[in-house]
């Protein structure tokens, strides 16, 4: 059984990036905060901060022509759509994890469901905070019951988007 995560899918999408000679680099949620976000908590106006700054990171990335993969949850849209209106027409691709709310309690390794569901965390996305889906992304990634998707299996569909929209071209 696959209990797929996005920071796993984000570097087998990364070691199939770096097999066809492309530079990319992976700004994961849970790093960004122990470093650069350190300061910001957890609630909206937090998020948005979060997510502003990793996408002013990605921008400097991608404008150094350097693949960003941006593991980490964005509930809102608005935020969303503000990093996407800091690239070119064609250059955030919004890669859309679908997964039950209760597969991501059940495969909670650090045990922030529980914590949340107890009362014990506040503004946590999917328990008391919302996640609102995209309407408009470019790729979903479901989890279909059972076994799931191997990390590589969803990578994969990544890379033939990308391969498709002629981003990996020499």
């Amino acid at each position: 059984m696959y209990l797929v995560g996005k920071s796993t899918v984000a570097c087998a999408l990364s070691q199939f990036l770096h097999q066809r000679g492309k530079m990319c680099y992976i700004l994961d949620g849970d790093n960004v905060r122990h470093g650069l976000n350190r300061d910001l908590g957890f609630k909206a106006e937090d998020r948005a901060e979060n997510i502003r700054r990793i996408g002013e990171v990605a921008k400097l990335f991608a404008d150094a022509g350097v693949i960003c993969i941006a593991s980490l949850i964005s509930p809102y849209r608005r935020d969303r759509d503000a990093c996407r209106a800091l690239l070119p027409d064609g250059d955030f691709i919004e890669v859309f994890m679908d997964v039950p709310l209760q597969v991501c309690e059940a495969r909670d390794s650090k045990g922030l469901y529980k914590l949340a569901r107890a009362g014990k965390i506040k503004g946590f996305t999917g328990i008391d905070d919302p996640y609102e889906q995209p309407l408009n992304c470019e790729i979903v990634l479901e989890h279909k019951g059972g076994d799931g998707a191997s990390p590589c299996v969803m990578a994969e569909k990544v890379v033939s988007y990308l391969e498709e929209k002629g981003y990996l071209e020499a």
